[in-house]
């Protein structure tokens, strides 16, 4: 039976969530069977459906056949048989059939079902004869979908129409598809078809084309956690806010799955509340927290750390495939934190929040995209491989790795600029006469860092460090914002090691740019003054939209040789 969506409401009667009376020993309703709807207003994440629908029953413009379709879980029985109430709907207080009262509008179809009508509780416990519930999975053959239309020739014994629910359709035969066609097509006056499917790529187009199609959504994380936090605090059951993100997380959307979790969750502390822990027990979840840590180890290229959390997580029971799968959720919560900003919803407690946005301000949207290949990567490895705890070691090393390379914008100007790839020199940076070991300033830190071949020190030194004074032995700095941990430390165990000096490196107030700060200034200034130009400015007001993007100072004139060769080259980036 397809699932179920529940009251957005904080009523707490048994009316607006279909509750009865208190469940007794052993005469429970389970969680998905008790909230399930009981009007179009109780769905939730079905907002465009519904507006359809109530358009459509208002105007009068009702179709004659109905496709649902989603995954598991999302709503497509209970919307059914709430279309099927609506169809027939009839006031328990409207006059007698054949004594319609003068300007009664309620005698017709009505989206409005509160409060119930004459067939409502029939049609919803499957046992009105004019609503038919047929399970196609074990009616497929032309056969039954004959004997299903020779009844349809007959008008309805005590409703306004006939319905037949098909559920799961895209299990008929192609004989039993072609069999319905005709019918479909043109049903008699009495008739309503209304289907239901997980599958919907498997229905014949031909069939599609007949119906009104309604594509029921998954439910957002946090909507889905709101809506069980609610269920939660009607069933008088204290669940924390953790518990509840872990339940809705691992729903994946179905509102079904996450009733039947949290069920399954509130009785594993009956007397306390349901904590963070106890639901990771339950599923076999590794630590949210703790995973944080790993993906944060990781990133800093600290292989040791993020190894040891990960085989500790393991050794207490985690499943690593739902490890691997949780750290794929950060790295996508990270990427999407980037892209959004603070329009970044975060489906969780507010320290995950924090820790994602401070991840998504280290890490460069490359970067980002990076870790998620390599862990979507790593995901494919593991399903195949022998020993699965093996492989999220293998994983977590692979990424540890891969962090301390250039970012791929990085990367690509270093080659542009002709920087060799990352290696170790045999031998200390030859004496110079600017000072022991040859560094004395930044740019001989830069130089040096380029002549041993350490891009990853070098791009993050570049990037983040603002040097306030370089002496022989001695250096003070300060950090720009996004530096990655240890990098002060980094620093100064490369300039011990290549200059046989014991390095006193100190953290200092200054007004100085990091290389890559004064570039984007420079380049800034650079493409102001351009702008200002005459020419060029007629030129930027002449095609809407166009932008400088850069502007070199020492490319000779080309198509007018006899000006002079400081002419600045100009790129533009026309509209689209």
């Amino acid at each position: 039976m397809s699932a179920d969506d529940s009251s957005t409401g904080d009523d707490a009667s048994g009316a607006l969530f279909g509750g009865g009376e208190p469940a007794r020993a052993g005469n429970y309703e389970v969680l998905a069977r008790k909230y399930r709807p009981r009007r179009f207003e109780d769905l939730i994440g079905q907002e465009a459906m519904v507006r359809t629908l109530s358009n459509a029953f208002e105007t009068g413009r009702i179709a004659h056949g109905f496709m649902l379709t989603g995954v598991r879980g999302v709503g497509k029985t209970t919307t059914a048989r709430l279309l099927a109430r609506a169809l027939n709907f009839e006031p328990k207080d409207a006059p007698a059939k054949g004594k319609k009262a003068k300007g009664d509008a309620a005698s017709g179809p009505s989206i409005h079902l509160d409060p119930p009508g004459i067939h409502c509780d029939a049609i919803m416990r499957g046992l009105h004869p004019d609503v038919l519930e047929l399970d196609a999975a074990s009616r497929t053959g032309v056969a039954d979908m004959r004997d299903l239309l020779d009844s349809s020739r007959y008008g309805p014994v005590s409703a306004r129409f006939k319905v037949y629910i098909i559920d799961e359709v895209h299990m008929l035969s192609t004989a039993s598809f072609n069999a319905l066609l005709k019918t479909l097509e043109e049903p008699p006056p009495h008739l309503k078809f209304i289907f239901a499917t997980t599958e919907i790529r498997k229905v014949p187009v031909t069939v599609l084309s007949r119906c009104q199609r309604f594509d029921l959504k998954r439910l957002d994380t946090p909507v889905l956690a709101a809506h069980l936090g609610r269920v939660a605090k009607n069933e008088k059951a204290r669940v924390s806010e953790e518990a509840l993100a872990l339940v809705a997380r691992a729903a994946e959307g179905s509102v079904r799955d996450a009733l039947s979790l949290l069920d399954q969750a509130i009785v594993q502390t009956p007397d306390g509340e349901v904590s963070g822990v106890a639901v990771r027990d339950m599923l076999g979840l590794g630590d949210r927290t703790r995973l944080y840590d790993v993906f944060e180890k990781a990133i800093t290229s600290d292989a040791k750390g993020a190894l040891a959390e990960v085989k500790d997580q393991v050794a207490g029971g985690a499943d690593p495939a739902v490890v691997l799968k949780d750290l794929l959720d950060i790295a996508a919560d990270v990427s999407v934190a980037q892209a959004t900003g603070d329009d970044w919803v975060p489906a969780g407690p507010a320290d995950w929040a924090s820790r994602t946005r401070a991840m998504a301000q280290r890490l460069t949207p490359a970067q980002a995209a990076r870790t998620w290949q390599l862990l979507l990567s790593g995901y494919s490895d593991l399903q195949v491989a022998p020993d699965p705890a093996t492989a999220l070691n293998m994983i977590i090393l692979r990424l540890a790795a891969a962090s301390s390379l250039p970012s791929p914008e990085e990367a690509a100007r270093m080659i542009s600029e002709g920087a060799r790839p990352p290696g170790k020199p045999d031998r200390p940076l030859e004496a110079s006469p600017s000072g022991p070991g040859g560094i004395a300033s930044f740019a001989d830190i830069v130089s040096a860092l380029t002549e041993a071949r350490e891009v990853a020190l070098q791009v993050d030194t570049e990037r983040f460090v603002r040097f306030a004074s370089v002496s022989a032995g001695q250096m003070r700095y300060a950090l720009a914002p996004g530096a990655p941990p240890g990098l002060a430390g980094r620093l100064k165990s490369f300039l011990d090691h290549e200059t046989g000096l014991d390095w006193q490196v100190e953290e200092s107030e200054t007004d100085a740019e990091s290389l890559r700060e004064r570039e984007r200034r420079e380049k800034a200034e650079r493409i102001a003054e351009a702008a200002q130009h005459p020419l060029i400015a007629a030129t930027l007001k002449a095609i809407p939209g166009a932008v400088i993007l850069d502007v070199v100072d020492d490319i000779p004139a080309i198509e007018n040789p006899a000006a002079p060769d400081n002419v600045i080259h100009l790129k533009t980036r026309r509209p689209g």
